[in-house]
Order: C-alpha cells, then sequence, then structure tokens
C-alpha cells in the first residue's frame, strides 16, 4: 500500500481513473437513510457554495485531500482529512471518502455534505452511495432547503437519482435555537415516513402531526407540499375557510395552481358557502416576448335578492338583476409592436354591483368600473394615444348609469421641439373625443393648443418667462338641456371657441446664507400680468362641458394660465397674480411659504360657489410647509375670503414620531361637497342641497413596531356630519417561520343601500406553506 500525506489534486490520473468515471454522473442529493425510533434533530453548517449548472457524466471529477491511499489488495482507494469533490459546480465534502472499484461504491464518513442543484445543503454522518450516485442511503440527515426551510430525518434512500425515501422526518422553516438546538421551533411538520419527489418538486408526509413548541395540535394522515426549491409548480394551494360572511356565511375557497408552460399558468378556485351558491373563479396569466395577458373570471348561482331603497337624491332604486346565474371578467394586456408603438386593453365588466359584493370580488366599493382598449405611440419628444372608453356604473347611491358616457374615440397627442433660435421652446398638443350617453349630452370636440415659451433673465437676477399661448375647439353636441350642462336648448348645436393668451411672468429671488454657510435663505417676489378676450367661460355660446366640471383655484394653480382641469372651459379676460415665496433651509431643516391672490378685470358667473373668484380681488391663497427634524413635519394651505374674512378651503397634514413609532393625522375644510354641484339641474334650480353640505373631516393614526411585532390604528370622522366615516387598526407579530395578524375594519359609509358591517380578519401564515384565516 502506498501513502502520499501530503495535499494535492488529482485529475485523472492512471490508478483513479476508475474513480473519476463512477462519480461522472454526481447529481445532487437531499437525502434520507435508515430508520431509528427517535425522531433526528436540526445541526445545520450553512455553506456558501453556490451550484447551478447541469454536470456532464464525461466531466472529470476533481479529488482534494489531506491524504490518499491506495490498496491493491481490496482495490479500493482512500481518501482522508478535509476531502472534498467536485465535478462542474457540484461538491461534496467529508473527513473520510473510501472508494470501492470492484462494487463502486463510495463510502463518505463524518462531515458528510453535499450541495443541490437548487442551491440547499445537505448534511449527514454517513453516507453509500452507488450508481454515479444516483441510489444510496444517508443517516443522520439535514438539509437546509431555500427559503431557509429545513428538513432532517434519521435516514434516506435514494432511488435512481429520483426519488429520496425519508424515515422520521421533521420540516420546519423557523431558526434553530443556537444555544440548545434540542428546543422544539415554534411549528413543524413531524412525520413518521416522508417522499421527497425531485422530478416533480414534491414532498409528501405520511401520519404526520404538526406542533407547535413541540406539543402535536393537529394530525394529518397525509399531506403534499410543493418543494420550497420550486418557483413554480402546479398542485392545490393553502384551502382558506371563513366562519361567518354577511351574505357568504360560513364559506370555503379550494384553489389549485396549474403551470401551463413556462410563461403561462393559471389558478382556478371553488367558493363553496352556506348561505348562497357556489362560485368557480379562474386567472390565467401569459407573458409573451412583446407583451403580457392577465385574465380573471368567475362565474356563480347568486341566491340573494336584494331589498330596494332611496338614494341620496330621494330616488327609488329597484332591486336590480343581481339575482340568479352572475359573473364577472376582469382582463388587462399589452402588447409591443415595434419600439416606437403599443397596444393594449383594460376590460373590466360584472353582471351587477350585488353580485360583486356578495362574493366579495375585488373592486366592489368603487362607483364604477372602467374599461378601455387603446394604442399609444412614443417618439422624440412627441407622444399619441387613441383609445375608447367604457364605464360601468357600481353605487346607484350617488351615480345613476344611464347617466354615464361612452367614449369612442378619444385622441390625444402632445408635442415639445427643442429649443429655437430666438431661445424659446415650441408645444402643441390636442385632445378629440366623441362622447355617447343614454341620458344625457352626447357630443364631438376637436381642439388644438399651441404654446410657446421664452425663459429669459436680466442683469438684476430677475427670471421672466414669456409664454404665448391658442387654445381653439369646435364642437357638436345633441340634449344640451340634458346633465351635466342643462342649457335651456333641445336642437343640436355647432359651436366652437378660439382663446389666445399672453403672459409675462417673473420672479425675482434674493439669495442669502446664514449659519456660517450652512444655510440659505430665499425670498422670492412672484408677479405674473395675463391677458386674454373675455369668453365669459362659454356660459353662453352653447359650449358643452365633459372635462371642466372641476375648478380649483389654490396655491398650486395660482400663476396656471387656466385653472379648470381640462379646456371646455377656459379663463378669458386681464388679470394679474402676485405672490410671495420664502424658503429657509439649514442643518435639515426647513420652512417653506407661499402666499398670494388674483386681481382681475372680469368676473366670470360660472364657477362653482365658494370658487375663490366671486370679486375682482380673489381670496388670499397660502401654503406652508415646516420640516424643523427628522421626528416631525407640517403642511397646510388655505384659502381665505377678505370679504367676509371666512375661510372658503383649508386642509392639514402632519407627521410625528420617532423611530418605531410614528402620529400621523389631517384636516380638510370647505363650505360646500362640490361633487354633488352637477347632480340636477343648478341652471334653474340651483345646486341640489347635498351640494351645500359643508365638509369638515378630521383623520388620524399611528404604526408602531418593536421587535417582531406592529401595531396600528386609524380613524376618519366627519365633524359636520357628527360620524365615522371609517376607524380600524391592525395588530400582528412577525418572525423568521410564522406570523400572526389580526385586523379590524369599521365602514359607515352606505353603498348600494346596503350598509357594510363590521369586518374581523384574523390570518396565521406559515413560512413557505401559506396561510389561512377567520374573517
Amino acid at each position: 500500500m502506498a501513502s502520499r500525506p501530503s495535499r494535492f489534486r488529482l485529475l485523472h490520473r492512471r490508478r483513479t481513473l476508475a474513480a473519476a468515471t463512477a462519480l461522472g454522473g454526481m447529481t445532487a442529493c437531499i437525502l434520507v437513510a435508515a430508520p431509528k425510533e427517535a425522531h433526528a434533530q436540526f445541526r445545520p453548517q450553512p455553506m456558501h457554495l453556490n451550484t447551478g449548472a447541469k454536470t456532464s457524466p464525461d466531466e472529470p471529477a476533481t479529488f482534494q485531500s489531506d491524504s490518499v491511499d491506495y490498496d491493491d489488495h481490496a482495490n479500493t482507494v482512500t481518501w482522508t482529512g478535509n476531502v472534498q469533490v467536485w465535478q462542474g459546480d457540484h461538491v461534496l465534502r467529508a473527513d473520510k471518502i473510501v472508494f470501492d472499484r470492484d462494487t463502486g461504491i463510495v463510502a463518505a464518513r463524518g462531515n458528510v455534505a453535499t450541495i443541490q442543484p437548487d442551491g440547499s445543503v445537505l448534511y449527514a454522518n454517513y453516507a453509500e452511495l452507488t450508481g454515479n450516485m444516483r441510489d444510496g442511503i444517508m443517516l443522520h440527515v439535514n438539509a437546509r432547503l431555500p427559503e431557509n426551510a429545513k428538513l432532517a430525518a434519521n435516514g434516506l434512500r435514494r432511488t435512481g437519482g429520483k426519488v429520496n425515501v425519508m424515515s422520521r422526518a421533521v420540516y420546519t422553516a423557523c431558526e434553530i435555537c443556537e444555544k440548545d438546538k434540542t428546543r422544539a421551533p415554534f411549528w413543524q411538520f413531524r412525520a413518521y415516513d416522508a417522499t421527497q419527489d425531485l422530478q416533480h418538486q414534491r414532498i409528501d408526509f405520511r401520519d404526520t402531526f404538526i406542533d407547535i413548541f413541540g406539543i402535536p395540535v393537529i394530525y394529518l394522515p397525509y399531506f403534499s407540499m410543493t418543494d420550497p426549491s420550486s418557483k413554480r409548480h402546479s398542485g392545490f394551494l393553502m384551502p382558506g375557510v371563513t366562519p361567518h360572511d354577511r351574505y357568504l356565511g360560513t364559506y370555503f375557497t379550494i384553489p389549485y395552481y396549474w403551470v401551463l408552460d413556462d410563461s403561462s399558468d393559471i389558478t382556478v378556485q371553488g367558493l363553496f358557502s352556506t348561505k348562497t351558491g357556489p362560485q368557480l373563479s379562474a386567472q390565467y396569466r401569459k407573458l409573451f416576448n412583446f407583451g403580457m395577458l392577465n385574465v380573471q373570471g368567475g362565474i356563480a348561482y347568486d341566491t340573494h335578492r336584494s331589498s330596494s331603497y332611496t338614494n341620496n337624491f330621494g330616488e327609488p332604486v329597484g332591486r336590480g338583476n343581481g339575482h340568479g346565474m352572475q359573473g364577472y371578467i376582469f382582463a388587462n394586456g399589452q402588447f409591443s409592436i415595434n419600439k416606437y408603438w403599443r397596444a393594449g386593453a383594460n376590460i373590466n365588466l360584472a353582471t351587477s354591483a350585488d353580485y360583486m359584493r356578495d362574493y366579495r370580488v375585488q373592486g366592489y366599493g368603487s362607483d364604477t368600473l372602467n374599461s378601455n382598449v387603446y394604442l399609444e405611440g412614443f417618439g422624440t419628444g412627441a407622444y399619441s394615444r387613441v383609445d375608447a372608453q367604457y364605464y360601468q356604473g357600481l353605487n346607484q347611491g350617488v351615480i345613476r348609469n344611464s347617466d354615464l358616457p361612452f367614449v369612442l374615440p378619444r385622441y390625444t397627442y402632445s408635442y415639445l421641439a427643442q429649443p429655437d433660435a430666438w431661445g424659446g421652446r415650441f408645444g402643441m398638443s390636442t385632445t378629440d373625443f366623441n362622447v355617447r350617453r343614454e341620458n344625457g349630452t352626447s357630443d364631438m370636440r376637436g381642439q388644438l393648443a399651441l404654446n410657446w415659451d421664452r425663459p429669459f433673465t436680466n442683469r438684476l437676477g430677475q427670471k421672466f418667462l414669456l409664454t404665448l399661448h391658442l387654445d381653439s375647439m369646435v364642437y357638436r353636441a345633441k340634449k344640451l338641456y340634458q346633465q351635466p350642462n342643462f342649457y335651456k336648448t333641445g336642437a343640436t348645436s355647432v359651436s366652437g371657441q378660439v382663446l389666445p393668451t399672453i403672459a409675462l411672468k417673473t420672479n425675482w429671488p434674493f439669495i442669502r446664507t446664514f449659519e456660517h454657510g450652512h444655510g440659505t435663505q430665499i425670498v422670492e417676489p412672484i408677479v405674473q400680468a395675463i391677458y386674454a378676450p373675455n369668453t365669459g367661460a362659454g356660459t353662453n355660446d352653447n359650449i358643452p362641458n365633459e372635462d371642466s366640471l372641476a375648478y380649483e383655484f389654490t396655491d398650486s394653480t395660482l400663476f396656471s394660465l387656466n385653472r379648470y382641469q381640462g379646456t371646455d372651459r377656459l379663463d378669458g379676460g386681464l388679470r394679474g397674480n402676485v405672490g410671495m415665496h420664502a424658503n429657509w433651509t439649514w442643518d435639515g431643516h426647513e420652512i417653506d411659504l407661499l402666499g398670494g391672490a388674483s386681481f382681475q378685470e372680469h368676473i366670470t358667473q360660472d364657477r362653482l360657489p365658494y370658487s375663490g373668484l366671486d370679486h375682482h380681488v380673489s381670496d388670499i391663497v397660502a401654503r406652508a410647509r415646516v420640516v424643523p427634524n427628522q421626528y416631525f413635519d407640517f403642511t397646510a394651505r388655505m384659502r381665505l375670503n377678505p370679504y367676509t374674512s371666512k375661510f372658503d378651503f383649508g386642509d392639514a397634514l402632519f407627521s410625528a414620531g420617532v423611530p418605531h413609532f410614528r402620529v400621523r393625522g389631517g384636516y380638510i375644510y370647505e363650505p360646500v361637497t362640490p361633487y354633488y354641484y352637477y347632480a340636477t339641474d343648478y341652471r334653474s334650480s340651483g345646486p341640489t342641497q347635498l351640494y351645500y353640505v359643508r365638509t369638515s373631516e378630521l383623520s388620524g393614526g399611528f404604526s408602531t413596531d418593536w421587535a417582531n411585532w406592529h401595531l396600528s390604528g386609524f380613524a376618519r370622522r366627519s365633524l359636520s356630519r357628527k360620524e365615522f366615516v371609517s376607524l380600524g387598526g391592525d395588530i400582528g407579530y412577525n418572525n423568521d417561520c410564522f406570523g400572526l395578524d389580526f385586523m379590524y375594519l369599521k365602514q359607515y359609509t352606505s353603498i348600494g343601500g346596503q350598509q357594510r358591517n363590521s369586518t374581523y380578519l384574523f390570518t396565521v401564515s406559515f413560512k413557505t406553506l401559506g396561510a389561512f384565516g377567520l374573517k
């Protein structure tokens, strides 16, 4: 027998050629062996070795050890001391490895470790492998799997490199106590035997107990789960059980995930309840090289019959069509045509809002379901889009379905050129549409806006911006006497408007430093002059209104050419805007202030009441942002009427806290509720009384976390209506292997004539397994 005590590496040496050939089929193992009565204990020793490439059977194996012995009589090769065997990215480590060249058996002893193709690590006291490492046994096995999952067994038998059969197996995703490795984790599966199917990436447990802190709480004769190394694998997902729901009663959900191919899958779910019929739903997902497709839908037989009620407008609302066979479909897709153009669609349809409520379909509680199809293009400084839009009303308490429009088509285009020879930039945009309504005005619009901006600065540091702007629109409208216009005309109307505007704005910033250069102060007077012909905002021209139903005069629009949201209504006439901006910034602190007002020659009467522009001198608008340190920030805005000394608008937001604890709050005030202004014929009878209900609302909340715990709460209350809008909270615990969460939510608003009840949700989640809850 020859002995070579020094460290070395052998590659295809003559006397080790048989060993290299036998190890040529080395594959990954997650392993088990001969059974024992006592359950295995976890003793993981993480190795940070990367694997992923497939190994060729013809690729040579490389050995490294402190010494190697050749026994010609027994025909064996023995490697001793820090033995490492690797082939490609596959690695096997042990204190001692003996290879019998006659039988082809490789025996590894002492701190045996092997790396799996998915990156998991397996440890054993003893391993005996044969058949190119595809068959064999291991004793006292510990496997470190992806997502920090751990699997241990007294023994493992591997067959054909595809199946590992384990005895006395234990599985958990919890960390093992370093000081006492015999201490039971928070949860674990403890099975008499288990089978790991490497080919289909599943682990099946038989005669299984689920232990919590080492105490058996649930017995399962059989349990199957997806191997944590598998990211996409067909099979049943975690079922759900809800003991009580207002409309479903006690109900169960059983989802099944089906992998179709590398780029598509489908999830099918059955819902079975005690109060209504079952529902079958599915979600299909597909990725293409040039886009994606996501389709979700469901069908059910709804046995509930909704009651009629009176909505907020005092109108009776019938039961609707939410009884019987019902369904929904939500689909969205986006596809690239080339590097400049792409197309897409968002389709959201349901047979009734009551069905969405009864089966808790996502989207219930919104006012509408919105659908559109579109084609859009991108160029250098240019954007173009054509689309069609459809709306389905869900809340008849505030929206009449017949009032909703159908838009086919709508076209937008915008272009911004590079700076020209005069230093200015030219821009062009258009938004054209055809709006159809069953009950209301139907109209078509063609629109074109041209804009040219020229900035410059003088020697005194004043910054100027000269703007030349032109808006032009042409309309063809029918039923202008209906909502949302309510004109006193019944004939088809063709109208238009052209409005040129010239504006000059100057900012004169005065800057100084303080705090020895660590702070900066800016005081900046701002003056703007705007002139455009006084058109009266389209009041007398039978011009329909589709995109300018809201008017906002605040600090954010003080220097805007047009303070309407769209262009169906335009701000005309001669006006001047003045403001003062100040900012102090030093050592992480900031104070930012802005205040100003508008002076206008002409008063436009076709605006919402309390617009802030009812006189030649507008309301005073202001904004303040204060951030004294990292523990507190405050932002407030307001609009003050100088004639009545009353606030026409105000809101405030603040946030305060220290690490691990934060408090947030907000307040908003308006003397009206603008949403309801166009709900009735405001021209003849004035806005509905709902419009004159004051908006005064306070909201607040807090959040905190410490160690593994988290706690949060929120509340929203209408001070004018003297009632809560909503409130709720959440408390939970999460660590490396499990999570507990309890949520409470109370909605006080009425949706579709139905008052929502309180919702309680208790969720328990086990890492690598899923979650279940009570609601």
